[in-house]
Protein backbone atom coordinates (compact mmCIF):
# COMPACT_ATOMS: atom_id res chain seq x y z
CA UNK A 1 0.00 0.00 0.00
CA UNK A 2 1.19 3.38 -0.99
CA UNK A 3 0.37 4.59 2.65
CA UNK A 4 3.22 1.93 4.42
CA UNK A 5 5.54 3.16 2.01
CA UNK A 6 5.41 6.97 2.17
CA UNK A 7 4.92 6.46 6.28
CA UNK A 8 8.61 4.04 5.71
CA UNK A 9 10.72 6.85 4.65
CA UNK A 10 11.18 8.33 7.96
CA UNK A 11 12.61 5.33 9.25
CA UNK A 12 16.09 5.24 8.07
CA UNK A 13 17.48 2.34 10.35
CA UNK A 14 17.27 -1.19 10.82
CA UNK A 15 15.82 -2.49 14.02
CA UNK A 16 16.40 -5.56 15.06
CA UNK A 17 14.37 -8.55 16.65
CA UNK A 18 14.37 -8.83 20.64
CA UNK A 19 15.07 -12.57 21.12
CA UNK A 20 13.39 -14.62 23.94
CA UNK A 21 11.05 -11.29 25.38
CA UNK A 22 8.55 -12.58 27.89
CA UNK A 23 6.39 -9.91 29.34
CA UNK A 24 2.45 -10.58 30.69
CA UNK A 25 -0.40 -9.11 28.79
CA UNK A 26 -0.44 -5.79 30.31
CA UNK A 27 -3.30 -5.49 32.77
CA UNK A 28 -5.66 -2.25 32.25
CA UNK A 29 -8.74 -1.06 30.83
CA UNK A 30 -7.41 -0.38 26.98
CA UNK A 31 -6.64 -3.30 24.31
CA UNK A 32 -3.18 -2.19 22.47
CA UNK A 33 -1.94 -2.64 18.87
CA UNK A 34 1.29 -1.77 16.77
CA UNK A 35 1.64 -0.44 13.69
CA UNK A 36 3.99 -2.08 11.30
CA UNK A 37 5.38 0.28 9.69
CA UNK A 38 7.21 1.92 12.77
CA UNK A 39 9.26 -1.53 12.42
CA UNK A 40 9.34 -2.06 8.77
CA UNK A 41 12.66 -3.40 8.90
CA UNK A 42 11.89 -5.92 10.81
CA UNK A 43 10.28 -9.06 9.76
CA UNK A 44 6.73 -9.38 10.60
CA UNK A 45 7.29 -12.67 11.84
CA UNK A 46 9.93 -11.66 14.20
CA UNK A 47 7.78 -8.20 15.40
CA UNK A 48 4.56 -10.54 16.26
CA UNK A 49 6.67 -12.78 18.18
CA UNK A 50 7.63 -9.74 20.20
CA UNK A 51 4.85 -7.82 19.93
CA UNK A 52 2.98 -11.02 21.45
CA UNK A 53 5.61 -11.07 23.98
CA UNK A 54 4.90 -7.97 25.30
CA UNK A 55 1.25 -8.57 25.57
CA UNK A 56 -0.34 -6.95 22.70
CA UNK A 57 -3.05 -8.13 20.79
CA UNK A 58 -2.28 -6.55 17.27
CA UNK A 59 -0.12 -5.83 14.65
CA UNK A 60 -2.08 -3.03 12.38
CA UNK A 61 -1.78 -1.10 8.85
CA UNK A 62 -1.05 -4.43 6.86
CA UNK A 63 -1.85 -5.27 3.59
CA UNK A 64 -3.77 -8.57 2.85
CA UNK A 65 -0.90 -10.42 2.10
CA UNK A 66 0.29 -10.05 5.90
CA UNK A 67 -2.81 -10.78 7.46
CA UNK A 68 -2.61 -14.74 7.32
CA UNK A 69 1.18 -14.09 9.01
CA UNK A 70 -0.53 -12.53 12.22
CA UNK A 71 -3.24 -14.98 12.79
CA UNK A 72 -0.59 -17.46 12.72
CA UNK A 73 1.24 -15.69 15.43
CA UNK A 74 -2.89 -15.43 17.48
CA UNK A 75 -2.36 -11.55 16.95
CA UNK A 76 -5.51 -9.25 14.92
CA UNK A 77 -4.61 -6.44 12.43
CA UNK A 78 -6.69 -4.44 14.25
CA UNK A 79 -6.71 -1.73 11.31
CA UNK A 80 -6.50 -3.63 7.82
CA UNK A 81 -5.45 -1.23 4.94
CA UNK A 82 -8.02 0.01 3.13
CA UNK A 83 -8.68 1.05 -1.18
CA UNK A 84 -7.34 4.81 -0.43
CA UNK A 85 -3.84 6.51 -0.27
CA UNK A 86 -2.91 9.42 1.61
CA UNK A 87 -2.81 11.96 -1.15
CA UNK A 88 -5.38 10.11 -3.45
CA UNK A 89 -8.95 9.29 -1.41
CA UNK A 90 -12.74 9.75 -1.39
CA UNK A 91 -12.83 13.26 -1.82
CA UNK A 92 -12.02 12.53 -5.98
CA UNK A 93 -15.14 11.43 -7.48
CA UNK A 94 -13.13 10.12 -10.22
CA UNK A 95 -11.93 7.73 -8.02
CA UNK A 96 -15.34 6.41 -6.47
CA UNK A 97 -15.94 3.51 -9.24
CA UNK A 98 -12.41 2.27 -8.18
CA UNK A 99 -12.79 2.54 -4.42
CA UNK A 100 -15.73 1.08 -4.12
CA UNK A 101 -15.03 -1.35 -6.00
CA UNK A 102 -12.04 -2.51 -3.80
CA UNK A 103 -14.15 -2.25 -0.63
CA UNK A 104 -16.45 -4.24 -2.00
CA UNK A 105 -13.57 -7.20 -2.70
CA UNK A 106 -11.80 -6.21 0.77
CA UNK A 107 -14.26 -5.66 3.22
CA UNK A 108 -15.40 -9.61 3.29
CA UNK A 109 -11.53 -10.32 3.40
CA UNK A 110 -11.35 -8.06 6.29
CA UNK A 111 -14.37 -9.90 7.95
CA UNK A 112 -13.49 -13.68 7.22
CA UNK A 113 -9.62 -12.68 9.02
CA UNK A 114 -11.75 -11.49 12.26
CA UNK A 115 -10.26 -8.30 12.06
CA UNK A 116 -12.50 -5.05 13.09
CA UNK A 117 -11.30 -2.23 11.04
CA UNK A 118 -10.62 -0.96 7.56
CA UNK A 119 -8.39 2.38 6.91
CA UNK A 120 -9.70 4.50 4.44
CA UNK A 121 -8.48 8.77 3.61
CA UNK A 122 -9.84 11.54 2.10
CA UNK A 123 -7.42 12.44 -0.10
CA UNK A 124 -5.34 15.78 -0.37
CA UNK A 125 -7.22 19.45 -1.27
CA UNK A 126 -5.19 19.88 -4.28
CA UNK A 127 -7.29 23.08 -4.74
CA UNK A 128 -10.69 21.67 -3.65
CA UNK A 129 -12.79 23.59 -1.03
CA UNK A 130 -13.45 21.82 2.32
CA UNK A 131 -17.11 22.12 1.62
CA UNK A 132 -16.87 20.19 -1.61
CA UNK A 133 -14.34 18.13 0.11
CA UNK A 134 -16.85 17.04 2.56
CA UNK A 135 -19.67 16.61 -0.17
CA UNK A 136 -17.83 14.25 -2.57
CA UNK A 137 -16.33 12.11 0.49
CA UNK A 138 -19.94 11.42 1.82
CA UNK A 139 -21.31 10.61 -1.48
CA UNK A 140 -18.25 7.58 -2.15
CA UNK A 141 -18.38 6.67 1.04
CA UNK A 142 -22.33 6.15 1.50
CA UNK A 143 -21.12 4.01 -1.50
CA UNK A 144 -19.13 1.83 0.64
CA UNK A 145 -20.85 1.71 3.88
CA UNK A 146 -23.43 -1.08 2.74
CA UNK A 147 -20.03 -3.64 2.27
CA UNK A 148 -19.17 -2.44 5.81
CA UNK A 149 -22.72 -3.31 7.70
CA UNK A 150 -23.24 -6.45 5.63
CA UNK A 151 -19.09 -7.47 7.19
CA UNK A 152 -19.38 -6.02 10.10
CA UNK A 153 -16.34 -4.17 9.62
CA UNK A 154 -15.62 -0.39 10.84
CA UNK A 155 -14.38 1.83 7.70
CA UNK A 156 -12.16 4.45 9.76
CA UNK A 157 -11.08 7.77 8.01
CA UNK A 158 -7.68 8.76 9.51
CA UNK A 159 -7.28 12.54 11.07
CA UNK A 160 -3.71 13.53 10.10
CA UNK A 161 -2.27 16.53 10.09
CA UNK A 162 -1.73 19.20 7.45
CA UNK A 163 0.84 21.30 9.02
CA UNK A 164 3.84 19.03 9.45
CA UNK A 165 3.78 15.41 8.05
CA UNK A 166 0.94 15.31 5.51
CA UNK A 167 0.73 18.80 3.24
CA UNK A 168 -2.82 19.44 1.96
CA UNK A 169 -4.57 16.64 3.53
CA UNK A 170 -8.43 17.22 3.75
CA UNK A 171 -9.41 15.57 6.88
CA UNK A 172 -6.70 17.54 9.03
CA UNK A 173 -9.24 18.39 11.77
CA UNK A 174 -12.09 16.44 14.23
CA UNK A 175 -15.07 18.96 13.31
CA UNK A 176 -14.51 18.57 9.49
CA UNK A 177 -14.42 14.31 10.43
CA UNK A 178 -16.96 13.86 12.96
CA UNK A 179 -19.11 16.05 10.24
CA UNK A 180 -18.39 13.36 7.88
CA UNK A 181 -19.53 10.86 10.41
CA UNK A 182 -22.76 12.69 10.45
CA UNK A 183 -23.74 12.77 7.05
CA UNK A 184 -22.48 8.97 6.28
CA UNK A 185 -25.14 8.06 8.92
CA UNK A 186 -23.69 4.67 9.22
CA UNK A 187 -22.63 2.60 12.36
CA UNK A 188 -19.90 0.87 10.14
CA UNK A 189 -18.22 4.67 9.62
CA UNK A 190 -16.28 6.37 12.21
CA UNK A 191 -12.90 8.73 12.66
CA UNK A 192 -9.58 6.99 13.52
CA UNK A 193 -8.29 9.74 16.10
CA UNK A 194 -4.54 10.10 15.82
CA UNK A 195 -3.55 11.54 18.91
CA UNK A 196 0.16 12.62 17.41
CA UNK A 197 -1.60 14.58 14.46
CA UNK A 198 -4.32 15.98 16.12
CA UNK A 199 -2.32 17.59 19.04
CA UNK A 200 -0.35 19.22 15.65
CA UNK A 201 -3.54 20.42 14.24
CA UNK A 202 -5.26 21.31 16.96
CA UNK A 203 -3.97 20.74 20.99
CA UNK A 204 -7.08 19.95 23.49
CA UNK A 205 -7.29 16.53 23.27
CA UNK A 206 -8.89 15.12 26.39
CA UNK A 207 -11.73 17.39 26.00
CA UNK A 208 -12.28 16.78 22.06
CA UNK A 209 -12.18 13.14 22.63
CA UNK A 210 -14.37 13.62 25.53
CA UNK A 211 -16.94 15.90 23.09
CA UNK A 212 -16.29 13.42 20.09
CA UNK A 213 -16.28 9.72 21.78
CA UNK A 214 -18.99 8.07 19.66
CA UNK A 215 -17.32 9.19 16.45
CA UNK A 216 -14.02 7.41 17.16
CA UNK A 217 -13.32 3.76 16.90
CA UNK A 218 -9.61 3.78 16.90
CA UNK A 219 -6.56 5.71 18.00
CA UNK A 220 -3.00 6.33 17.47
CA UNK A 221 0.02 7.69 19.47
CA UNK A 222 2.64 9.41 18.98
CA UNK A 223 5.32 11.66 20.87
CA UNK A 224 5.27 15.24 20.03
CA UNK A 225 7.62 16.52 18.37
CA UNK A 226 9.04 14.15 15.87
CA UNK A 227 7.18 11.22 16.53
CA UNK A 228 9.13 9.42 18.81
CA UNK A 229 8.81 7.70 21.90
CA UNK A 230 6.06 9.12 23.85
CA UNK A 231 7.27 9.61 27.17
CA UNK A 232 8.77 12.45 29.44
CA UNK A 233 11.08 13.32 26.05
CA UNK A 234 7.89 14.93 24.92
CA UNK A 235 5.15 17.03 25.75
CA UNK A 236 2.13 15.08 25.73
CA UNK A 237 0.78 13.61 28.97
CA UNK A 238 -0.11 9.69 27.43
CA UNK A 239 -1.36 8.39 30.81
CA UNK A 240 -4.16 11.42 31.26
CA UNK A 241 -5.26 10.91 27.82
CA UNK A 242 -5.45 7.14 28.11
CA UNK A 243 -7.30 7.28 32.00
CA UNK A 244 -9.67 10.13 29.33
CA UNK A 245 -10.26 7.28 26.60
CA UNK A 246 -10.17 4.07 29.27
CA UNK A 247 -13.57 6.28 31.04
CA UNK A 248 -15.28 6.68 28.48
CA UNK A 249 -15.55 3.14 28.03
CA UNK A 250 -13.88 2.71 25.08
CA UNK A 251 -13.87 -1.00 23.55
CA UNK A 252 -11.57 -0.14 20.54
CA UNK A 253 -8.15 -0.41 19.92
CA UNK A 254 -4.96 1.62 20.78
CA UNK A 255 -2.46 1.97 17.70
CA UNK A 256 1.05 2.49 19.16
CA UNK A 257 2.56 4.19 16.31
CA UNK A 258 5.76 6.04 17.11
CA UNK A 259 9.35 5.64 15.26
CA UNK A 260 11.76 4.59 18.02
CA UNK A 261 15.14 6.22 18.47
CA UNK A 262 16.33 4.00 20.91
CA UNK A 263 16.23 0.30 21.22
CA UNK A 264 12.61 -0.49 19.54
CA UNK A 265 11.53 -2.87 21.43
CA UNK A 266 12.38 -1.73 24.98
CA UNK A 267 10.83 1.33 23.70
CA UNK A 268 7.70 -0.40 22.51
CA UNK A 269 7.52 -2.18 25.59
CA UNK A 270 8.02 1.28 27.48
CA UNK A 271 4.88 2.56 25.56
CA UNK A 272 2.52 0.01 25.67
CA UNK A 273 3.51 0.49 29.67
CA UNK A 274 2.22 4.56 29.67
CA UNK A 275 -0.49 3.68 27.85
CA UNK A 276 -1.61 0.71 30.47
CA UNK A 277 -4.12 2.17 32.88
Amino acid sequence: MDTKLSRREALCCALPAVAGLRMPSPAGRLKQSVCQWCYAAMPLDDLCRNAKAIGLQSVELLGEKDWATVKRHGLLCAMANGPSTIPVGFNRPSEHDRLVAESARLLPKIAEHGFPNMIVFSGNRGGMSDGEGLDNCARGLARVVPHAERSGVAVCMELLNSKVDHKDYQCDRTTWGVELVKRVNSPRFRLLYDIYHMQIMEGDVIRTIRDNAPFIAHYHTGGVPGRHEIDETQELNYPAIMRAIADLGFQGYIGQEFIPVREPMASLRQGVGICTV
